[in-house]
């Protein structure tokens, strides 16, 4: 059991266990002095946390009657600078994950509302029949850190006809344009409702999914194609009809289940991705150019896996979406054993803080891009941390190679 899913009172007897070992040598007054002395810390550390806390209700309670999009961004920006001191006191990955998904689900759900009232107040008349706001990427895995885009696609009612597919052009058109407002920078891969391909009635998103899988794409688009499904993969309900959402959701687990080649598809890609392990199993990083030194941490380290994770979890008909709670469910099914279940989340925290940390220094002016790390600058525990994360990586996408007989 990690410390990330045990209860809170059984983390705390077992680092208390640790502190009163520390004082087996001392005097008591010694003791005194030292447990006085952590305690004073302790509540110290209470007090701050307490009042991220505060802040940060306070912040969301004006989310949802806030009428004014400059405000709404204002919001989402004080919450972004709370989460960052927050994660800088106590570098918790988790905790940083829930808080940036919740708020910015409430912005979004906030953002579709004000829309409809727009297109309302223009004469363009209510949604003419129901829809729903899913997201993909991190945010469909509730995984959202300090930089954010949009990831978002639309799917809505069959009966509307050509009427509804032109209304729905126009709310999704305005509402990444809103979002783009508030905050939610905008796709640079265009997956967003705004591109036709990212919305949708139910039968369209069907017929669409199923010529993916059918391969009935034009096969330049292959490629593009597979990316969408591994990304459709993520889909979470953000707002609006729950139920329709969910059918979205089942259809596509369903045709990656059942459609084995566009599995083995995603499968292969996974376990091709690079790793920055060189020489002796060492970490790699680039030899010359701008980046000389370091390695691009998302593309060679946190990526793959997510991606391999992300393959086995769809493969075992597994629904969660986050990729601790992918681990989890995978190892209740045996697909890993405790020990190895364990090293992937710890594989994960690590890569994450890191990446979470690099933001920061995007965010404060210190670098450029948000993806290359140093691994020489860190302490070499730290280092270590970070290769025997990618070991478990490469141990991952070996059992992938093997279960998938890829060639």
């Amino acid at each position: 059991m990690t410390v990330a899913n045990s209860p809170p009172e059984q983390v705390a007897t077992a680092l208390l266990k640790q502190l009163l070992d520390r004082t087996r040598y001392l005097e008591s007054d010694e003791i005194l002095r030292f447990l006085t002395a952590f305690r004073d810390q302790l509540d110290g550390e209470i007090h701050q946390i307490e009042g991220f806390s505060h802040q940060r209700g306070r912040l969301l309670q004006e989310i949802p009657t806030c009428r004014d999009y400059a405000r709404l961004g204002e919001l989402h920006r004080l919450l972004n600078e709370l989460e960052m001191a927050e994660f800088l006191k106590v570098h918790a990955v988790f905790t940083l994950h829930h808080n940036c998904t919740e708020y910015r689900d409430l912005l979004a759900r906030r953002a579709l509302k004000l829309v409809q009232d727009e297109l309302l107040e223009n004469g363009e008349g209510p949604p003419p029949v129901t829809f729903a706001l899913l997201s993909t990427g991190s945010d469909g895995r509730d995984e959202q850190t300090l930089i954010t885009d949009q990831d978002h696609l639309i799917v809505y009612g069959d009966d509307g006809g050509d009427d509804a597919d032109v209304w729905f052009a126009h709310f999704s058109l305005l509402l990444v344009e809103r979002l783009a407002e508030i905050g939610f920078a905008k796709c640079t891969g265009d997956m967003m409702p705004s591109n036709p391909t990212w919305r949708g009635s139910y039968q369209q998103w069907q017929r669409r999914l199923s010529s993916i899988v059918r391969y009935e794409c034009d096969p330049e688009d292959f490629g593009k194609n597979m990316m969408s499904l591994i990304v459709l993969s993520d889909a979470r309900y953000v707002a609006g009809d729950q139920e329709l959402a969910g059918m979205l959701v089942e259809t596509i687990r369903s045709v990656e289940r059942d459609y084995f080649q566009a599995l083995w598809g995603m499968a292969k890609a996974a376990t091709e991705m690079r790793l920055p392990l060189g020489f002796l199993k060492r970490l790699w990083t680039e030899g010359s150019g701008e980046h000389k030194g370091e390695f691009n941490l998302k593309l060679l380290a946190w990526a793959p896996l997510i991606m391999n994770v992300r393959i086995l979890a769809i493969n075992q008909g597994i629904p969660a979406t986050n990729t601790i709670r992918r681990i989890e469910l995978l190892q209740q099914e045996r697909s890993f054993s405790p020990s190895f279940a364990a090293s992937l989340c710890e594989g994960y925290e690590v890569l994450t803080r890191h990446r979470i940390l690099l933001q920061i220094r995007v965010i404060k002016g210190i670098q450029k891009e948000s993806h290359y790390l140093n691994p020489y600058e860190l302490a070499t525990d730290e280092r270590e941390k970070i290769r025997q994360a990618l070991l478990r990586i490469e141990e991952l996408q070996r059992t992938i190679h093997t279960n998938f007989s890829i060639v």
